[in-house]
């Protein structure tokens, strides 16, 4: 009994080292900075252009300057997320986004304890980004996440969950291995989708997909309004994306695909 015990305890001594070497190992820590490194360029840029339209938007202008705006930072985002996935793709894997690696990990991909680390850079990037930019704006109110009047909070949730849902689709389609090398396809693909997603969800709920885009500014602000609705319809949206890609779309990729080829398909 006592040798059944010791070497149990054995056993997940070296669970538990094998866990940590996994966790805080070089290449893990790289990829940790890389996310935090790369969601701070995407916050930054995204929250700093929502800033920069609203100050040079005319009072005025009415709905067309409404559609400008919205076109305005929709494309700023699409850019900035293109950026910030193609710096760091070849490091972390590029998600940039809870919701991305959520998805990655109901996938299989990511582990869920790597999964809280990358989330936690995420989350870090984010809130240093708005830190610097109340800080470089002189004090310009930074946009948070509020619905708008019209959105329940139910409404909003469902919006995050769609528009999330196809985000995190098109990451797990952009990472698939039977595309062969991806360059700047993939990075290309993740910011057209996010922008347009935006241009639709923007006016309605912030247009955010992203717990990270969403949290910095609440953080900063000190303003929680509705901020369950941008972690609960994005979290769903892309746990449900990467099961539903890994499930239906990725199953046996590599050897199906060869298997494809080889009789001629």
């Amino acid at each position: 009994m006592r040798v059944i015990k010791v070497s149990s305890f054995l056993r997940a001594g070296s669970q538990f080292l094998d866990v940590m070497e996994e966790l805080f190992s070089k290449s893990s820590l790289r990829s940790y900075f890389a996310e935090f490194v790369s969601t701070f360029i995407f916050v930054f840029a995204g929250v700093g252009s929502a800033i920069s339209a609203g100050m040079s938007a005319a009072p005025a202008a009415g709905a067309g300057g409404e559609i400008c705006h919205v076109l305005v930072v929709a494309v700023a985002h699409a850019f900035a997320l293109f950026a910030a996935v193609f710096t760091s793709a070849h490091i972390s894997g590029g998600h940039i986004n809870p919701a991305v690696t959520i998805g990655l990990v109901m996938g299989g991909h990511v582990s869920i304890l790597c999964g809280v680390c990358f989330c936690l850079a995420q989350l870090l990037g984010s809130t240093i980004a708005c830190v610097l930019l109340m800080l470089l704006t002189a004090g310009q109110a930074i946009p948070t996440g509020k619905l708008a009047p019209q959105v329940t909070g139910m409404g909003g949730t469902a919006t995050e969950f769609v528009g999330t849902f196809t985000l995190v689709y098109t990451v797990c389609a952009a990472r698939d291995p039977r595309k062969g090398p991806h360059g700047i396809a993939g990075p290309t693909a993740i910011g057209f989708v996010y922008g347009a997603n935006f241009m639709l969800t923007g006016p309605f709920t912030g247009g955010f997909m992203n717990p990270a885009r969403s949290f910095g500014p609440a953080a900063v602000t000190g303003d929680f309004s509705d901020h369950w609705v941008h972690w609960v319809g994005p979290i769903l949206g892309g746990g449900v994306a990467g099961l539903v890609y890994e499930s239906f779309m990725s199953q046996g990729s590599i050897n199906d695909h060869a298997s494809d080829q080889a009789n001629g398909v």
